[in-house]
């Protein structure tokens, strides 16, 4: 699939302070991955994962994830099953996710994390607000919105980082678990938007990250923290 890919090498750190969510300010670092400070994984339970798409974020996904040590089934256009998995990644096209869903079985009420974005005029199935809704409306299980707001092409240089980059998610509850902790073992530090409800603002996010990385920027993460965490 297309994801979200850099453009140009220049880096520069940008801060946005937002005022009145809480009562320290949060502020939204824009950083190169080695401007950031690295620490330690948690150590947590391996997990059976049925990635669908094979492209710069499921790939990208699938091999950090096999680094961590899950165990990682990569499923392409020919589909497959997904009935001995743990966790379920979407990463196609925006206008693919139907056929690629159908193309899959064993995929009732599974936990499934949708990477895909919609570019250009692609828009949501008919009756959807947002890709991530008809995924649930398929699978029934907890789903959530998710690695679809980073640059795939800065996956090999996330190990590197001096600290966790961000990685927006909207979704369900039930969904926190597996969210959380494959944010981890890809290297990111998983921040809530909201709930499902959200997925389609999450979803117009990716073309903010865009045009960032094609005015100046270049290829980026970001952290959001408070200020004393940065």
């Amino acid at each position: 699939m297309r994801g979200l890919t850099s453009i140009g090498k220049s880096y520069r750190p940008v801060r946005i302070q937002v005022l009145d969510w809480r009562p320290a300010a949060i502020l939204v670092s824009f950083r190169a991955p080695e401007a950031l400070r690295r620490f330690p994984d948690p150590q947590e339970k391996t997990m059976n994962i049925t990635v669908i798409g094979r492209g710069n974020i499921g790939g990208g996904l699938a091999d950090l994830w096999e680094r961590a040590g899950h165990k990682v089934e990569r499923l392409g256009r020919g589909g497959g099953d997904a009935g001995a998995a743990d966790a379920v990644l979407i990463a196609v096209p925006g206008d693919a996710v139907q056929a690629a869903l159908s193309s899959v079985t064993g995929l009732s009420g599974k936990t499934v994390l949708d990477a895909t974005n919609l570019y250009g005029e692609v828009k949501p199935p008919a009756g959807f607000g947002s890709n991530a809704e008809y995924v649930k409306s398929v699978t029934g299980g907890p789903t959530a919105k998710v690695f679809n707001t980073n640059i795939a092409a800065l996956y090999p240089q996330i190990a590197d980082a001096r600290a966790r980059p961000s990685n927006l998610w909207s979704g369900d509850e039930e969904a926190r678990r597996v969210v959380e902790q494959l944010n981890t073992d890809a290297g990111y530090e998983a921040v809530r938007l909201g709930d499902l409800s959200q997925a389609a603002t999450q979803e117009s996010i990716a073309h903010a990250i865009i045009a960032i990385a094609q005015n100046g920027l270049g290829a980026f993460v970001y952290r959001m923290a408070t200020p004393e965490q940065l």
